[in-house]
């Protein structure tokens, strides 16, 4: 498939609508096993985008390394945002995302008058003025910039903390599905990163008394309701 640059097409849409600083969001590790969830958030101007910014999954981890430093120089603003994996255990991933995204947002220099989210799910809301694109990471700037600035920052972060359980090969999965973290879960059980309501551990016995079921909100007929994990 050839090489589609992402554009700020959206961005002039907002600008047109009154928006004067237009932030895009994108969030990675919302599918780990372990480590946080988090939220990466740029502001650019209307400058022409480094050469091969696309989707972060669509880069090699080389070319992310290399490409990430190049837009921490080229944008306008950016900023990070974390929720950890007992947090995302305690709020369920909508409101973990939620909690990381106004994180990166409060950690900006300025306020936002709009936001640009990938996906089609607003789970930012509130008080925020949010356009969700499909693929945004792939066709809007300033999402794609947030889509690499936070994978390769996450990425750093797992690898910082492969020392600590070598058998988990966090250096290389970051904190996803492998053969190997699989493997290290069996023998070891889950440390203190990994998110302990995820269904993951129904397929390990012997770690299965650790899973944590999440209470959530009363139903409307007064009873409770309980997630298994996900």
């Amino acid at each position: 498939m050839p090489y589609t640059p992402p554009t700020h097409s959206v961005e002039r849409s907002l600008r047109r609508a009154g928006a004067t600083v237009v932030v895009g969001l994108d969030e990675v590790g919302r599918g780990a096993w372990a480590g946080p969830v988090t939220v990466g958030a740029a502001v650019t101007g209307m400058r022409r985008p480094p050469e091969g910014l696309t989707d972060s999954k669509l880069l090699t981890e080389r070319r992310r390394n290399q490409l990430a430093p190049v837009l921490e120089d080229w944008v306008t603003a950016h900023a990070l945002g974390h929720a950890s994996a007992q947090e995302c255990d305690e709020l369920g991933m909508t409101a973990a995302l939620r909690l990381a995204a106004e994180r990166a947002l409060e950690a900006l220099p300025v306020r936002p008058d709009a936001v640009i989210l990938d996906g089609k799910h607003d789970y930012l809301g509130g008080s925020w003025n949010v356009r969700t694109v499909i693929k945004g990471d792939q066709s809007c700037v300033c999402v794609a910039a947030a889509s690499v600035l936070a994978k390769v920052h996450r990425d750093g972060v797992m690898a910082e903390l492969a020392p600590q359980y070598p058998a988990f090969g966090f250096e290389d999965n970051a904190g996803y599905p492998s053969p190997v973290h699989r493997a290290a879960l069996e023998e070891f059980g889950p440390t203190e990163y990994h998110r302990l309501s995820w269904a993951y551990l129904d397929a390990l016995p012997q770690w299965r008394h650790l899973k944590i079921i999440r209470e959530l909100p009363a139903a409307a007929d007064g009873s409770e309701q309980l997630t298994l994990g996900f």
